[in-house]
């Protein structure tokens, strides 16, 4: 004759193995469920299940299946939002745009910048930091307060190629953020589902960099 061993709580040899089986299976209700199950069979005769505790489980069961629904519309929330912000910027290709940026990446090639300032700047300075750490300041001299624009060219200012973080700094060296003015030239979908504004030789932004839209340069006929 057979002998059943139990252990804490109740549970038999079959019942941990009917737990080894399940762990690993990507549904976490199916596996609740055959949880559920092994343990109802395999519970000790003299010691039934607390009534009690078996309404527990089943409400425990029943919000486990209410999150994993409400999981799966999320995802596919956030899905159907990725597709259509990537339509939407895709159908901006070719469009001028100010984007709001920290960094950049430079060429031979000038770049038009914008920056808004507070009050009025008897000395205005773009300060650029490269990738090695090295930092240079380009006086752009006075500035009214309000918007105000600036065309970095590297090759006149002997900068090389590279990576640069940047910002603007005003007479009392206050830092103004600055916007970048170039042409999308096209969207990429990252690994993470966020879609990316490519900016030619700029970079990629995030489009909540994006402040304003500018439209299409005018068709010359």
């Amino acid at each position: 004759m057979s002998t059943t061993t139990y252990g804490v709580g109740g549970e038999s040899g079959t019942a941990a193995a009917a737990t080894k089986t399940i762990t690993g299976n990507g549904n976490v209700t199916d596996l609740f469920t055959k949880l559920l199950v092994a343990q109802i069979r395999n519970q000790d005769p003299t010691s039934p299940t607390d009534p009690s505790q078996m309404v527990n489980q089943l409400t425990q069961l029943s919000q486990m299946e209410s999150l994993q629904a409400l999981s799966q519309q999320g995802a596919a929330q956030a899905s159907l939002l990725s597709s259509l912000q990537m339509l939407s910027l895709g159908a901006q290709v070719g469009s001028t745009v100010q984007v709001q940026a920290a960094q950049l990446r430079l060429d031979d090639k000038p770049v038009q910048t914008s920056f808004t300032l507070p009050s009025n700047s008897g000395k205005t300075q773009l300060v650029l930091t490269g990738s090695d750490g090295v930092e240079q300041r380009i006086d752009i001299g006075k500035r009214g307060v309000g918007s105000n624009s600036y065309t970095l060219d590297p090759k006149a200012l002997g900068l090389t190629a590279g990576s640069y973080q940047v910002r603007i700094e005003n007479d009392i060296g206050q830092v103004v953020p600055l916007e970048l003015i170039a042409t999308i030239t096209g969207v990429r979908l990252a690994g993470n589902g966020q879609a990316l504004v490519q900016l030619g030789s700029l970079g990629e932004y995030a489009p909540g960099a994006i402040t304003q839209f500018n439209g299409r340069p005018a068709t010359q006929s």
